[in-house]
């Protein structure tokens, strides 16, 4: 039986009462703080002040209680608007909002398929949109757009684990190597890299992702609305 149709056990009175929700959200918790490697089922028990044993009533293993933490998330994600290009436009600026409030689902985001109720109440969301669409449209347009949200959560995501393992913020290492590349660019081996780095946009990290996320929905755009 999968996690989303196994019954809870019965309330337990204090001093330590115990539901599903109150355990995904003490995991939620330990994972926005010090990430999926300070989540285990020992370590949630112990952040509710329970034996690990009493989890068990709830959630079998630590799979189920990921695929609950990225269900519980996409309780967040909710997209809105009046058409398919606003809808999109909203499910990946929402997913990308959710990531950046918890950085751990850049880890999780794109793996087996998500079952859990939020998260099928985001794709109904979203397709209900597309109605009238073809699907042979709308299944791979939906498809590109998750792929690009997701390369550029986790591109994003990776650029701050840089910068805090290294200990220096984006300017500090343009600091650091930036004389490097002058003298590289210099040589003239590189043109058109040379040509971007000093006349191309200089564009910070949510103007590269709606430019992005607009370049794709404008080439969706003809097949939509055909």
């Amino acid at each position: 039986m999968v996690v989303w149709e196994q019954p809870e056990p019965p309330d337990r009175p204090a001093p330590a009462p115990l539901s599903r929700d109150r355990i995904v959200r003490a995991a939620i918790d330990l994972a926005d703080a010090d990430g999926l490697d300070a989540v285990s089922l020992r370590k949630v028990a112990a952040a509710l002040g329970v034996g690990p044993m009493r989890l068990y009533g709830y959630i079998a293993t630590k799979e189920d209680l990921l695929d609950l933490m990225v269900d519980a998330v996409h309780a967040e994600i909710r997209p809105t608007g009046d058409g398919w290009w606003e809808v999109l436009h909203s499910l990946a600026s929402t997913t990308r909002a959710a990531a950046h409030r918890h950085e751990w689902l850049a880890d999780l985001l794109g793996g087996r398929p998500q079952l859990g109720p939020n998260t099928l109440a985001t794709s109904e969301s979203v397709l209900s949109a597309m109605d009238g669409i073809d699907l042979g449209t709308v299944v791979p347009a939906v498809s590109a757009v998750n792929a690009y949200v997701i390369g550029a959560i986790r591109r994003e995501i990776a650029e701050r684990r840089a910068e805090r393992a290294s200990g220096m913020d984006k300017r500090q290492w343009q600091v650091t190597h930036g004389p490097y590349l002058q003298r590289t660019l210099a040589s003239g081996q590189f043109p058109a890299l040379a040509t971007v780095v000093h006349d191309g946009p200089h564009l910070n990290a949510d103007e590269t992702f709606l430019a992005g996320l607009d370049f794709l929905l404008d080439g969706i755009a003809p097949r939509a609305t055909h």
